[in-house]
């Protein structure tokens, strides 16, 4: 008896059922599910929060960037020689 042959499968399922018994297995199931679907949630409310949170840096960054940019110039801005 090896684990590809069938018989070995029902065997273990058989008894499986009968130390569980079916209405455990159901709510296992069922809890796992539950697991898996809030796990899911969580991942994807972070995912959001992060996308979020660059958004919002980006946005800074956007509206900050022609003040320090003018304030750069100047500060570079080297003196030309003009020909008279």
């Amino acid at each position: 008896m090896g684990f590809d042959d069938i018989w070995h499968w029902l065997i273990v399922l058989v008894i499986v059922l009968l130390i569980f018994g079916t209405t455990k297995l159901r709510n296992a199931g069922s809890d796992i599910g539950a697991a898996v679907r809030n796990f899911k949630k969580a991942m994807h409310e972070d995912a959001d929060a992060a996308k979020d949170a660059k958004a919002k840096t980006v946005e800074q960054l956007q509206a900050d960037a022609p003040a320090a940019a003018g304030t750069e110039a100047k500060a570079d801005a080297k003196p030309q020689d003009h020909a008279p």
